[in-house]
């Protein structure tokens, strides 16, 4: 769309740019780019999102085992108890699984064996390769 020989490095700055002081960045994920809401503008557009009252309503260690389960999946209790160091209610994985989130993983083949969890499409990755890498959340502050 842009003709052959146009650098997208600078098309992405440019547009890095045509959005600087919006509630909209544009970050490199993996070997491509994202549109994201910036971290202040998170609280209004998430309550404009909010059709119906229709909220996650998901408290801070509730992403945050949301969270270990993208990135660690397939995970069983006893994985994320070793992440977490405490064991995870079943509670907590039930409501996850309510909204849709997280759903059950594969199984060994052998009786008796733990329930791994998985996160769902309604979590929103297209491919696990959406999530961030060590680098970005380092850059994140989160690494």
């Amino acid at each position: 769309m842009v003709g052959q020989g146009a650098s997208v490095d600078l098309l992405i700055e440019d547009l890095a740019a045509d959005l600087d002081g919006r509630p909209y960045e544009v970050a490199r994920v993996g070997a491509g780019w994202l549109l994201r809401t910036r971290p202040a503008y998170a609280p209004a557009i998430m309550a404009a999102a909010d059709a119906d009252g229709q909220s996650l309503d998901l408290g801070e260690f509730d992403i945050a085992v949301l969270a270990a389960i993208a990135f660690h999946q397939p995970i069983t209790r006893d994985g994320l108890k070793e992440i977490f160091g405490k064991e995870i209610s079943r509670d907590l994985i039930g409501r996850l699984s309510e909204q849709s989130l997280v759903a059950t993983g594969p199984r060994e083949p052998r009786r008796g064996a733990p329930y791994t969890f998985v996160t769902t499409e309604a979590f929103g990755m297209e491919s696990l390769r959406d999530l961030p890498d060590d680098e970005q959340l380092k850059d994140t502050g989160l690494g």
